[in-house]
């Protein structure tokens, strides 16, 4: 029996499983050895809460009595189970999820926000599912490169799903006769076709444990970081995304002889990985080992001609030099590599207003709104675009110019 797809959006959403510039996901085909002098807890101090992966899946009080209340006479209604708990996830009348980045949650507290950004809703859902005594198998998938951006860090987010097999109550049941619910937050037209490959469920801990460590770090928490990724590792050694984190927390921590020796044996296992490559010669500048890091860069260069947000950051440089043309043309490149990052849209918003070309303005913050997955984004430009509608109606006079 074919299985059954159901998703969410009209609009591309990637599972937030983010490391500081290595591709997600990836595994190594043979068990990692991790040598010990990689980590050094005697540096950090003491996470500020307590980091317990057991936290991660574990249903709420809440969440039980949902499922008690809502979820089980709903199945015993339909017949199945597993389309009562789908129906639940998906119909805007009910649990009301939305999709919100700023934090990945884990099960009960994107339960308690009924939002989250994937990976933390396909958590939530796998910890509704399981309690339901229905098995779950969690798949990475292959997408185009997503990235972001916070401050001067750059994150690539990787996607997951999840399966529910088939529920024992619903082995004669002739109401549900899929034999797998894929469950994705993906839209079904997006995701047909992709790669999937089935992944353990600690490697999804490590995921959520690596995400938690790199917002972390964006907070400028350098101790909790190291904590989290230190747990990543612990849980998933071939997880080798949490070893890049790792490094770049050392150079956080402004220990760089610590993180050239983590991405020097991450880059052993990931010889022509651009992410790595890029913190390693961090690494080995910071050391004054300027040879060695130029030749780090030349070959990175060679990788990557145009690395994730060149044209972004060229076309920032146009603008700051009033060069409003060439800063958008820069910006509309990198829109043709990334057409749904908010930010692309809103700076060539920027550059259309100063160009006169206030229409385009209008329609690149439209876009820069309804693409935006955190809710400060969401609000920022959706004032700018109230602003923009004021000045269209009533547009400003040059100076010795009258009404």
């Amino acid at each position: 029996m074919c299985p059954r797809r159901l998703g969410v959006r009209s609009r591309l959403l990637t599972c937030l499983a983010m490391s500081l510039g290595l591709l997600l996901g990836a595994c190594a085909s043979n068990p990692v050895s991790v040598p010990p002098t990689l980590l050094d807890d005697a540096q950090f101090a003491p996470a500020a809460e307590p980091i317990d992966p057991a936290d991660v899946f574990r249903p709420s009080a809440a969440m039980k009595e949902y499922l008690e209340n809502e979820v089980l006479p709903a199945a015993r209604a339909s017949g199945g189970i597993r389309q009562a708990l789908t129906a639940q996830l998906y119909n805007k009348g009910k649990l009301k999820l939305e999709y919100e980045s700023s934090m990945t949650r884990n099960a009960s507290q994107a339960f308690d926000a009924r939002s989250g950004n994937c990976l933390s809703l396909v958590i939530m859902t796998a910890a509704l599912a399981q309690e339901l005594g229905i098995k779950v198998t969690f798949q990475s998938i292959g997408t185009d490169e997503m990235w972001s951006r916070a401050g001067d860090m750059y994150f690539l987010s990787g996607h997951v799903n999840l399966q529910l097999e088939k529920h024992a109550s619903e082995m004669e049941s002739r109401y549900d006769r899929y034999g797998t619910y894929t469950i994705d937050f993906l839209p079904s037209e997006n995701s047909v076709g992709l790669n999937a490959t089935i992944i353990r469920e600690n490697r999804v801990l490590a995921m959520y444990l690596n995400n938690r460590a790199a917002e972390a770090l964006v907070r400028g928490q350098v101790d909790d970081a190291y904590w989290r990724v230190r747990e990543a590792i612990r849980q998933d050694p071939a997880f080798l995304s949490a070893f890049n984190t790792l490094g770049v927390v050392y150079l956080h921590h402004g220990d760089p002889r610590r993180a050239e020796a983590v991405l020097a044996f991450v880059s052993k296992q990931e010889k022509d990985n651009p992410r790595v490559l890029a913190n390693y010669a961090q690494a080995l500048r910071e050391l004054g080992r300027t040879d060695e890091a130029s030749a780090i860069q030349q070959r990175l260069a060679h990788l990557e001609p145009y690395p994730p947000f060149y044209f972004f950051n060229r076309g920032r440089a146009a603008l700051n030099e009033g060069k409003l043309a060439e800063a958008r043309q820069d910006f509309m490149r990198e829109l043709d590599r990334a057409p749904d990052y908010h930010e692309f849209h809103y700076w060539l918003a920027i550059a259309d207003f100063g160009l006169g070309r206030i229409d385009e303005a209008r329609k690149e913050l439209n876009l820069a709104m309804q693409d935006a997955v955190k809710r400060s984004d969401h609000d920022l430009y959706a004032a700018k675009l109230d602003y923009l509608k004021g000045y269209m109606q009533h547009p400003a006079v040059p100076s010795g110019a009258s009404q």
